[in-house]
């Protein structure tokens, strides 16, 4: 589980270094950045609905704030 949270969050991070580049090179001039910053949301809400999917299934478990 750990790894796959690994992954998602390098994906995401990949996904918005992808597009400060394009923002970067093209100066605006070509959709590379809205679909790099579509792609992180898109990969963000997938990863936040796989938690909410693990913590159903019982793959995760909440342990709360330990005092």
């Amino acid at each position: 589980m750990r790894i796959i949270v690994i992954l998602a969050f390098i994906g995401i991070l990949g996904s918005l270094a992808s597009a400060l580049f394009y923002l970067m090179r093209d100066k605006g001039g070509s959709s590379k950045t809205v679909n790099a910053l579509t792609l992180r949301i898109g990969l963000s809400v997938a990863l936040f609905l796989f938690l909410l999917f693990s913590h159903w299934m019982g793959w995760v478990e909440t342990t709360g704030i330990q005092r």
